[in-house]
């Protein structure tokens, strides 16, 4: 195609493969350090991240049957890198009120040392299994749905858990319908055997000769097919 000149013509180049090579590597060099400096340019959660005026956050109640009062266990997150692509959740902050002052002490100590973990930065998701593991020496408690909790200190490791789930620092391990309807069905068949009838069972009530699981610490753990299986969580010792 005929291209009209309209300036000077001071230097000309012949095209080669070479210099194909060089211009393309002088491109993918561009792309690089833009990459580079864009990277550089997202704000990660470290310790000298300044608090905004306003966060959002959640509150969760807790009863447990070894109190008279229940606690609230307020979660605040901070919002790094707003509208942009690398827009990220993160807890900040977190607060426990109750009326109950015999544990107020501990319970202000807790929220400062978790606080503080949160605005380190880096993953801070190893909290959650390290409050869990907690147990009281005075034994445990069951929750509706026969969750066993074997301390206060591991119920808040539990709502930090939730927590960390609803806004993705902690990926769920969902069953499929498949299993769903597997375990509603194997659920049936001891209901059945059992002489108990669904419609008199509660919700997330298990068959009374199930064990405690280890995986999610509910009373759910029965011997089905000859493998002891969760018909909570599906976690089966037979893989």
């Amino acid at each position: 195609m005929t291209k009209r000149i309209l300036g000077k013509i001071v230097g000309y180049q012949v095209k080669t493969a070479e210099t194909e090579r060089i211009a393309a590597a002088r491109i993918a060099t561009q792309e690089e350090s833009d990459a580079q400096l864009k990277k550089a340019s997202v704000v990660r959660m470290h310790e000298s991240v300044q608090r905004p005026d306003m966060l959002v956050g959640s509150t969760y109640k807790v009863k447990t049957p070894v109190t008279e009062h229940a606690m609230y266990i307020t979660i605040n997150d901070i919002i790094l890198n707003e509208g942009t692509e690398h827009e990220a959740r993160r807890p900040f902050e977190v607060f426990i009120n109750s009326k109950n002052m015999d544990n107020f002490q501990w319970v202000v100590a807790l929220t400062r040392l978790i606080s503080a973990v949160f605005r380190k930065g880096g993953d801070t998701t190893f909290m959650v299994e390290e409050l869990k593991a907690v147990f009281d020496p005075k034994g445990g408690y069951f929750k509706p749905g026969g969750i066993f909790m074997p301390s206060i200190v591991a119920e808040i490791g539990h709502c930090i858990e939730r927590h960390m789930q609803m806004i993705g620092m902690i990926k769920t391990d969902n069953l499929d319908d498949n299993q769903k309807a597997f375990l509603a069905k194997k659920r049936a068949e001891i209901d059945a055997a059992q002489g108990k009838t669904t419609g008199a069972k509660e919700k997330g009530d298990f068959p009374d000769s199930a064990s405690v699981c280890s995986k999610c610490s509910t009373k759910a753990l029965i011997l089905m097919d000859g493998c002891m299986t969760c018909l909570s969580c599906g976690d089966s010792k037979c893989g």
